[in-house]
């Protein structure tokens, strides 16, 4: 076996492990608390705690560090997130650029909004939160229920119930939010027959069959509950218009988490610790930081130099070479593994084509570019070999892990399968299809046009911009014109998930990377309709594309339970993605960069520590448990 892949975990996604955790919604997987709650934090979640005061920063002087003040020996830093000031704190809006306090994936960040369950990629499994204890589901997969954890409470001290719950879905629902949209297909309500307990109806098709359990699993790991009363106070405040309720700042949100806004500006965002916490009924205690910072950087460069220096604890940052940094360095600097690739890849970077420039409606065309990308050079270069290659971890719909890469047949579509730098193989795509250079310019012509196209990811973001620099090599080297183009962005987040935009041709994204509907979700990010022409899209299919076969493979496989039959299923769409390459991945790589620098904290999680806990920056999912596991280094 390859070390790669002896170093990943065998994280439970595979098809026939969701198959599993669909079946079995009452497991047994335990709470993470360790040890009992202090009498306390076990008080009723009926009653009204007072919240935490603590009296506010005040700006610096110009040209002085706006919060110099903070206790370094409380304050834990990030780094790799926030990029410009934060636009709001609105768990209804898709543009917040808010990184630590809103952040709704399949392991969602849970420091300031909370969602039901919190999901671990290492083991597959989903730990209770604000919910008590694990889901069930009725015999026939249409209801789930979720019982409530009762010592829930708000930051402003009243109870978290299932009323909450609901009206956070009837909110989505009716102002049509992202959330409310994507997840509206398949959940039918969400209503609280009692004020501890959560009802979960899927929709059905004619045989009255759920038509998607899979996505109600995904939910409840993903979307933050939020307070029915500061909801209804937004309503009321804007009158009922759904753009100015999700483009509200919502300046004064509750939350139920940990830690609760402190000071924000265009140099720093910081979160204080709420004493009140109702969590220590969960953890057995508060978060061992008083404070987490993120100082918000020009690019990656000066974030890596304060990351080298001490100034950020946790880096969500792709560091290039990282392993020079103890090896070389002698910093006090780790990742979660200490052998590449480093870290765990669950993601797929990729390449998405938009099908509405000139050109690229053409197979021919996009597959060309596709094999003709040299992505050693990206592994070397981009990645620094912090990734598998696609030698040893074939192209498919699949990341790299032993579940997911089990999860299809690899025979049925080696034919299919490239690894890059088939400069003649593209050429002659483009040949046999009449797409020439007719003129002698060097490009070739789709029906007499220049076929020239841009390619774009986010400026500072050097692992994607070398990546789209190598993409556009490809290009130059096979007749088609690409140039690179790196917008700030805060820009570039506002176009790429537009459906109807027409300014980016081939631009660079990964979303998630692993959680309870995997593999199955990404084969709906890459393959799915349903996502054409959507405003806000922020889940998959960005280019457009629409194959009615893979549509009903995407309708089967949540509801067929025969392993064969759905590895067959999995097999046909990975070959309608390798036949018609929509997009294409340009390399594997963990969902969330992390390295620590233990100069002031230690107690990080690391690769089989026996703790369990995943490397997503103490932030995400399960990985927030880290942030009860630290201590000072002096």
């Amino acid at each position: 076996m390859n070390l790669w892949m002896r170093k990943f975990l065998s994280i439970a996604v595979s098809a026939i492990m969701l198959g599993s955790i669909v079946a079995c919604g009452n497991s047994s997987t335990p709470a993470p608390a360790t040890q009992e709650p202090t009498a306390e934090a076990t008080q009723s979640a009926a009653q009204t705690i007072e919240p935490a005061t603590e009296p506010p920063i005040e700006p610096a002087e110009e040209g002085t560090d706006t919060i110099s003040e903070l206790p370094r020996n409380e304050t834990l830093y990030f780094g790799g997130q926030q990029w410009g000031a934060v636009n709001g704190w609105n768990p209804f809006s898709a543009d917040n650029n808010n990184a630590l306090a809103v952040s709704a994936n399949a392991s969602s960040r849970v420091v300031m909004f909370e969602t039901l369950y919190l999901y671990n990629i290492l083991d597959g499994s989903m730990y209770p939160l604000l919910a008590e204890d694990q889901p069930e589901w009725n015999d026939s997969q249409t209801e789930l229920t979720i019982r409530m954890n009762a010592n829930a409470h708000w930051s402003d001290g009243t109870a978290l119930t299932a009323e909450d719950v609901a009206y956070t879905w009837d909110t989505h629902v009716k102002y049509e939010t992202p959330t409310g949209t994507s997840f509206g297909a398949y959940i039918e309500s969400i209503t609280a027959p009692d004020p501890g307990t959560v009802l979960i109806k899927a929709k059905v098709n004619e045989a009255g069959q759920p038509l998607n359990p899979l996505m109600i699993l995904d939910y409840i790991p993903r979307v933050y509950v939020v307070q029915k009363a500061w909801t209804q106070a937004l309503e009321s405040k804007v009158g009922g218009d759904a753009a100015l309720l999700k483009t509200d700042k919502a300046e004064d949100v509750v939350s139920s988490g940990p830690y609760r806004p402190y000071y924000d500006d265009d140099q720093k965002v910081v979160f204080i610790r709420d004493e009140s916490y109702w969590g220590v009924a969960v953890w057995g205690g508060l978060p061992v930081p008083k404070y987490l910072a993120h100082t918000i950087y020009s690019d990656n460069a000066a974030s890596q130099v304060a990351f080298t220096a001490g100034e950020i604890d946790v880096n969500q940052q792709f560091l290039a070479n990282v392993e020079n940094l103890w090896l070389k360095d002698g910093l006090p600097i780790s990742t979660y593994m200490d052998e590449p690739p480093y870290g765990i890849c669950t993601s797929t970077p990729s390449a998405w084509f938009n099908l509405k420039s000139y050109g690229l409606d053409q197979v021919a065309v996009r597959k060309a570019i596709a094999i003709a990308v040299d992505y050693d050079s990206i592994n070397a270069s981009a990645m620094t070999y912090q990734s598998p290659t696609f030698a040893e971890a074939p192209r498919s719909l699949m990341n790299p892990t032993e579940g997911e890469q089990a999860a299809y047949d690899h025979d049925a579509v080696a034919d299919l399968q490239w690894v890059g730098k088939d400069i003649e193989g593209a050429k002659k795509l483009l040949d046999d299809a009449g797409i020439v250079d007719t003129d002698g310019d060097g490009y070739r012509e789709l029906n007499g046009t220049k076929l020239s196209y841009n390619a774009s990811c986010p400026n500072g973001w050097t692992d994607w911009q070398s990546s789209m620099e190598i993409v556009a090599a490809a290009g130059e080297s096979i007749g088609i014109e690409i140039t690179t183009n790196f917008p700030e962005w805060e820009v570039y987040q506002t176009v790429f998930t537009d459906g109807d935009q027409t300014e980016y041709d081939i631009f660079m994204y990964a979303g998630d990377g692993a959680g309870p509907t995997f593999p199955w979700n990404r084969v709906r990010q890459r393959l799915s309709s349903e996502f054409v022409g959507m405003k806000s899209n922020w889940t998959g299919n960005f280019g457009g594309y629409s194959n009615p076969e893979a549509d009903e493979i995407i309708a089967k496989i949540p509801l067929t339970s025969d392993p064969d039959e759905l590895k067959s299923l999995y097999t046909r769409a990975v070959e309608i993605y390798l036949t018609d390459v929509p997009s294409f991945a340009l390399m594997y790589r963990p969902e969330l960069f992390h390295a620590v620098n233990e100069t002031v904290w230690t107690g990080f999680p690391e690769y089989l520590d026996g703790d369990n806990i995943p490397p997503t920056c103490l932030t995400d999912g399960y990985g927030i448990a880290g942030l009860y596991n630290l201590r000072l280094v002096s």
